[in-house]
């Protein structure tokens, strides 16, 4: 018996290994940009670069009116209103668009390979990561970007991931610690992941 088990676990042992060499891996060496485009040269994403860890994410500068000046120099379009007193990360301020009255909590992240604009009186709780990137997973692993889109009266709430290509309806919410991968209706709450529809913001009107 010692022997039939000892040889069952070799052939197992075997059997895992031809799987491992015959599984597909991706080569991360020939990954591309994809859809990826530059909007700015290579020295002034270096210079943004320099300025967003010294001043736009540093937690000693609780100071709006310096983060969104900063942002205006280097192409976002902020409107007016608009709280920007904590520390928080934004790749690309030229691929940015803000409007009136909207809060940024603690720790927020920009990843704006693409555009993301977000509408007026939008809140987006601390620890929040819009990412306008990812990569094709089933191929080549190239960057692929796209838009995402905020309308006005959004609260996305702490700790949630909003992925690339999304639009979220105007006045919905996203509690906390979900994960948004498609678009989302006006005046929904929704939570989870992957994120659902929960019930209506707001009580209707008899």
């Amino acid at each position: 018996m010692g022997n039939i088990a000892g040889d069952q676990q070799i052939e197992h042992l075997r059997q895992t290994e031809d799987a491992r060499e015959d599984g597909r891996v991706i080569d991360l060496s020939l990954a591309g940009k994809g859809n990826y485009q530059s909007k700015r040269s290579v020295l002034i994403e270096f210079i943004w670069f320099v300025l967003e860890a010294c001043v736009i994410n540093n937690k000693l500068l609780p100071i709006s009116f310096v983060r969104v000046g900063l942002l205006r120099l280097f192409g976002a379009k902020i409107g007016t209103g608009c709280r920007f007193v904590h520390p928080l990360r934004v790749k690309a301020p030229w691929n940015l668009e803000v409007g009136d009255k909207c809060w940024f909590g603690v720790d927020v992240w920009i990843y704006n390979q693409a555009p993301i604009r977000i509408g007026s009186n939008v809140c987006i709780s601390q620890g929040t990561f819009l990412t306008a990137g990812s990569h094709d997973m089933s191929a080549t692993m190239d960057l692929c970007v796209a838009p995402i889109v905020i309308e006005d009266g959004v609260w996305i709430t702490s700790k949630c991931v909003v992925q690339m290509g999304v639009t979220i309806g105007r006045s919905a919410v996203v509690t906390p610690l979900s994960v948004v991968h498609r678009s989302l209706e006006p005046e929904g709450v929704y939570g989870g992941n992957p994120c659902r529809f929960i019930r209506k913001r707001f009580a209707s009107v008899s």
